[in-house]
This record gives C-alpha cells, structure tokens and sequence, in this order.
C-alpha cells in the first residue's frame, strides 16, 4: 500500500513525504515533533504509550521523558486547537498520548494496470527502499535517494525491465516480504539494502535475490568517504548487472557505465535534491515546496543538471495542472529547461524540454525530445506517460492507450497524473466507459482543479484531431 494522508482540520500531513500542510501550504516544523504526530494519528485514535513515541522521535536513543513531554508541548503550540476549541492532543497521566482530533484518511487504491509474472525473455527488477542504519533519522533522505538514483542507473541497462521509483517506495512502510512483493510488482528479482552515513563516512550494503526460489545472487559490502558515494553507487551497478548477466540473457554493459547525469561533489545540494524531487507534481503545496528545496541545491552547485531539470517540469506543472499563471511560469520552466540541456543532455534533461515543447503546443520539437530520452532510457515510466498526452494530441489515441498502460506496468503505483493522462487517451479514443472508470480514481483528485485550463489548452493545440472518428486498436 503506498504512503497515507492524514487529514485534521486545517492541516494534512503526507506519511510518504513526510511533510506537513496548512491551508496547503508547507508547515516549518522540526524532525520530532513531525514523527510524534505521525505516530499519533496513525494510531487512529487508540492511545499511544511513551515509549513508542519515544522510539519514533528518537529511535535507537535513550533519551530522557522529558524530552518528550518538551516535543509534545511544542507541536501543540504549532498546531493550536481544533476548529471546536478543543486541543488536537490527549494526555494521559503516566501511560502516553492520544490524537484527539476528527481525522480522514486517504487510501490509495490498488492500481489500474495489475502486474503479471515476469517472463524469462523479459528479465524485471524492483529496487526496494534501503534501510536507514544511521542513527539520525533524517538521513532517510539520503539513503532515499541513492535508492532513486541505483534504479536511473539500472533502468538504463538494455533488457532490463525495472519498476520505477514511485512505486517501490510504495512499500517504504510495509512489512512484506519481497517475494510477496516481487509478485504484486510483477517481477522476478529483487535488490534490498541499507545505508549508514556517520561522520564523512558511508557504507552501502545490497543483496540480489531471484525470488522465484528466494535464491540469493550475490551480496556484497561497499564503505568508502562520503565525497566518494557516487562512485560506490557506480560499483553497485556494475555488481547487479554482472551478477544478472551470469543467469539471464542480458546484454553485458560493464565495461562502460550507465549513462548518469552530472553529479554534484556537494552533498548538502544533493541532500536538497533529493529531498525536492521527490515532491515535484505531486500536490500543489508539495509542488511549491520542491521548488525551495530545488533552488536551494542550484544555490550551492549551480551546475546541477537534474535540478534545474526537475524545476522546469515544475513550473510548468504547476501552469497546466494547478491553475498557476502560465506565462510566468513558461518563462521561469523553460530557462530552467534549457539550462538543464547546457548543462548535460541526459534523459531527464531532453524529457523536461519535451515536457516544456508539449505544454507549450510545439508537439514535433516534443516528439523529438521524449524520443530521445526514451533512447537514453527506455524505462523511463514518466516519459512514457509524457508521451501518451503527446500521442492524444497528435490524434493517436491507441498508440497514446499503449503507452500509458506501459507506463503504469513500469509504475503500478503512479501519481495521480498518470491516471489522468490514460483517462485523456481512452476519452480520445471513444473508450468513455473506460475513461469513466479511470477518471474515477481518487488519485486524479489533486489535478481536477484546473480541468477547464488544460481543456482550453488541449483544445487550442489539437482540437481538429480530437475530433477524429477512432480506429480499430493497434493492440
């Protein structure tokens, strides 16, 4: 099941981000007091004991009570009381905490595309998130991250099938075991680790297992300086690929490494990367938030690609999906898309600038630029869906069917916009029923808003294809 949201009153707090939102805006709230409360609404109104708030906010620490009595005080001050007057937070002398606050929650659905076994012909891979060993909870970020970065790097191999980011996160907070996991994904193999980070130091431990037979692959242990992390991720990849190379039919690429973006020697800017991409486009105060976070690492390297990338696909985001001025935007989107291509034509480059050609109507400069990505990384999940609102508005619906299905075999557990952009496809198709049903979703919710701006956008660029008599499928 992916991350849960939790909303009370005036706030949301977003279990898989981490973030909390007031009025949709991003509330400035330390470490603690964000993990004491979401401990305590996870808990559903049952009483949490101390020590299990204690764990949460300091876990692997003995730290005094008090501490904890100083963290609850101050996330009541942040919090205030409740529309009612009433405090959000119950105490109960000498056992623990309770939320006391009315709370809806939101459960993702299961998704559209279900995944099928793996084929041998079609090797397929899931990266799941790596344990965070170091004591500091926040380097979960970091660890995030390289996990983020290790599935880029694989997705990059030829032959390789590999999910994509958003949805092996989705099982961040689950206790599955990865066979069981390995089957929802709809895949055969599955890469598990950790990271400690302490003191300029990093450690890096992976396993590969075939979990057809839970067989173990290959294992091993990476340490080296923190300055040096990119070069052990480098190492990871090539360790995976030999050791799938030994037993499938996988093209060999371990004398050249995986195309990879430039990457920054300063980890304070790749720790505000990370922690701002993961953000981009998926809700609107999310989305704002990233861009804080994004100008920040581009404040200490300014010659990070990706960042400049991942700013440019939020501007104009936030122009086609969240109602924001669109000139403005525009402008902001593609300066920072074209830096991005200065700076290094990677995948996530051309596919920012693709995404800028296609919002902006300049559907054969998009075409050119997606297709180039998907050279550079043919398991680009986002992309893909890129591509399927380029195929709706270049009048080929089916092939933009195609597409979106593929995107979501590769992410089965999307943002909400995929779900809108295949809704687009089966609507241009003459698939209502289908569009219905996937329009539906509760996780097209958040880009509803703004439906009348991208129809009167889609309707200036395409409006004479959409209006085709559909043809027979091309499946």
């Amino acid at each position: 099941m992916a991350p849960q949201r939790f909303t009370f009153g005036p706030f949301m707090l977003d279990a898989g981000s981490s973030a909390l939102i007031e009025h949709g805006l991003p509330v400035a709230i330390g470490s603690k007091p964000l993990a004491l409360l979401q401990a305590l609404v996870e808990a559903r109104g049952q009483v949490v004991p101390k020590a299990a708030l204690m764990d949460a906010a300091w876990p692997n620490t003995n730290v005094e009570e008090s501490n904890l009595t100083v963290q609850i005080a101050a996330l009541r001050r942040r919090l205030r009381v409740s529309p009612d007057g009433e405090e959000w937070i119950a105490t109960f002398p000498r056992v623990g905490y309770r939320f006391a606050g009315s709370l809806t929650i939101q459960e993702p659905e299961a998704p559209i595309v279900e995944a099928g076994p793996a084929l041998e012909a079609d090797p397929s891979i899931a990266v799941l998130p790596f344990a965070n060993m170091s004591l500091d909870p926040e380097q979960a970020h970091f660890a995030d991250g390289l996990v983020d970065d290790l599935i880029t790097d694989l997705s990059k191999v030829p032959g390789l099938l590999v999910i994509a980011s958003h949805s092996s996160f989705a099982f961040k907070a689950r206790s599955a075991d990865s066979q069981s996991i390995a089957k929802e994904l709809g895949v055969r193999y599955v890469i598990e680790g950790s990271v400690r980070r302490v003191a300029g130091q990093v450690r890096i431990g992976v396993h590969l297992t075939e979990t057809t037979m839970n067989r173990c692959l290959w294992a091993e242990r990476f340490d080296g300086d923190l300055a040096d992390v990119f070069r052990l991720q480098d190492q990871v990849v090539r360790k995976v690929v030999a050791a799938l190379a030994n037993v499938l039919p996988l093209e060999r690429v371990l004398d050249d490494a995986p195309s990879t973006p430039r990457r920054t020697t300063i980890i304070e800017a790749y720790d505000f990367l990370v922690r701002g991409r993961v953000l981009v486009m998926h809700s609107p105060a999310g989305n704002n938030l990233a861009r804080t976070l994004l100008a920040k690492a581009i404040d200490l390297d300014p010659n990070l690609a990706e960042a400049h990338a991942w700013l440019a696909i939020s501007h104009y985001g936030a122009a086609i999906n969240y109602g924001e001025d669109f000139k403005a935007n525009q402008a902001l989107g593609l300066a920072y898309a074209q830096n991005a291509m200065s700076l290094d034509m990677s995948d996530l480059g051309h596919r920012a600038l693709g995404y800028a050609r296609l919002c902006e109507g300049k559907l054969e400069e998009a075409e050119s630029a997606f297709q180039t990505a998907l050279r550079i990384n043919p398991n680009h999940a986002d992309t893909l869906a890129n591509m399927a609102g380029l195929r709706v508005l270049q009048g080929q619906p089916h092939d933009a069917i195609e597409l979106a299905e593929h995107a979501l075999r590769l992410n089965p557990y999307p943002p909400g916009w995929y779900y809108w952009d295949l809704g687009f496809a089966y609507y241009a198709a003459g698939h209502y029923t289908e569009a219905v049903r996937v329009l539906r979703k509760e996780e097209v919710g958040g880009y509803r808003q703004s439906a009348s701006l991208r129809r009167a956008w889609r309707s200036s660029v395409s409006s004479p294809k959409l209006t085709r008599k559909p043809v027979g499928s091309l499946r």
